[in-house]
This record gives C-alpha cells, sequence and structure tokens, in this order.
C-alpha cells in the first residue's frame, strides 16, 4: 500500500497522512478507486511526450514545483503527461491559447529553441540556475524565438505550463498530507467551514515551536 509519509520535520503536518482515510467514511468506493489509478501513475513511460519531451516537463516542474526531502517525489511530470495522453481538458480556454497538447508541444520546443540559442544544448541539459534564468525570462514574457510561433511566452507559462504543472503536484495525495487537507468530500462532507475550526477527522497542525528539530 503506498504511503505518503514520511514527510520532511519542518512540515505543518508531520504525522499526518491522508491515506489513512482510504477505508473510512471519509471516501466512498469511487473516490478510493480514482486515487488508486493516480497513485499508480509514474513508473511507466509516457503516453503522450516523447523520451526528451518528458524529461524536459521533468526539468521545468523541478523549477516550479521542487519537492521536499523524506518522502517519494510526486510524478508530476507523469501526471501531466496522463491528462494530456487522456486528452482531459480544463473546459475552458484563454482567447488565443491553443489546446492544451499543441500548447504544450509549442513551449517544449520553444524553450528548448530558446537554451540552444543562448547555451548550445537543451533545456533538460542546463544546470538550475540557466534552466530557472530561462523560465523566469518566460514569466517576465522576454523571449522572442520565432519557435513560439507568434504566441506570448508569458501566457503560455501563466495559463498552460505553471498551472498544469502546479495543479498537477496539488493532485496527489502526498501533497495532501503535505497540506493537511482531507481530500475528497464524499461522502462525509466538511461541516466546521468557519475560521480556525475543523472536523476531528481533519489533520491538525502543529506550530512552528512544536515541530521536531
Amino acid at each position: 500500500m503506498h504511503k505518503s509519509r514520511p514527510f520532511h520535520r519542518n512540515s505543518r503536518y508531520p504525522d499526518y497522512d491522508v491515506l489513512e482515510k482510504r477505508d473510512t467514511p471519509s471516501w466512498n468506493e469511487k473516490t478510493r478507486e480514482v486515487i488508486a489509478r493516480r497513485l499508480a501513475i509514474g513508473s511507466e513511460r509516457p503516453k503522450f511526450f516523447s523520451a526528451d519531451e518528458f524529461l524536459t516537463v521533468d526539468a521545468i516542474a523541478a523549477r516550479i514545483v521542487p519537492q521536499p526531502e523524506g518522502r517519494p517525489p510526486i510524478p508530476v511530470a507523469g501526471l501531466v503527461d496522463e491528462k494530456l495522453h487522456a486528452q482531459r481538458a480544463d473546459g475552458f480556454r484563454h482567447a488565443g491559447m491553443p489546446k492544451e497538447r499543441e500548447a504544450w508541444r509549442i513551449a517544449l520546443h520553444a524553450l528548448d529553441a530558446e537554451a540552444q540559442a543562448a547555451h548550445g544544448k537543451p533545456f533538460r541539459s542546463l544546470d538550475d540556475e540557466a534552466q530557472e534564468a530561462l523560465l523566469r525570462r518566460m514569466e517576465a514574457g522576454e523571449l522572442k524565438s520565432e519557435a513560439w510561433q507568434g504566441l506570448s511566452c508569458a501566457d503560455l507559462f501563466k495559463n498552460r505550463i505553471g498551472h498544469d504543472l502546479v495543479y498537477a503536484y496539488y493532485a496527489h495525495p502526498s501533497a495532501w498530507s503535505e497540506i493537511g487537507w482531507g481530500g475528497p468530500a464524499s461522502p462525509r462532507g466538511y461541516v466546521r467551514m468557519d475560521f480556525d475550526e475543523r472536523d476531528s477527522w481533519e489533520a491538525v497542525e502543529v506550530k512552528n515551536d512544536e515541530r521536531p528539530r
């Protein structure tokens, strides 16, 4: 059985594992089924991205959603790959933005073109500092290669790349344990919703002075 613990010592919820709710009234069978499929992602070969594209996505994810030590990493690139392979869309699209698959391919190839022009090697082969510098320039809208195909690199960063990577990270139970979230509310639901209130089955936050050193 997958366990999201142990988490790193500075966690606000060091003893919390959302997967302990698996067989409680907090989750129904459909919730358990969906989460089991999500936990299985990560070990297989990419289904949508090429091998090189997948390595680039993984490198970008390491810069945008760096992960703590002390637990297996969330397979962010794998989660994005699975979503694109299944063609699960967000249900909306920003004006001027290509569909998800096309937007990702344009962004990855354009980042490689920018990396080749600046450093003579693909993005995935750059050191952390050079990768981060390129991503910051992308976010700021400063990259102008023809490989962007007339699209705003800033829009691609905000509305597609950064958006999808962050959503993938926080769709995983390990991230839920990290932030003390109980996962889907079916069938039990949440009752105590006011400020600084919690239901008895929710995680208890450990204050700064109570955390292990």
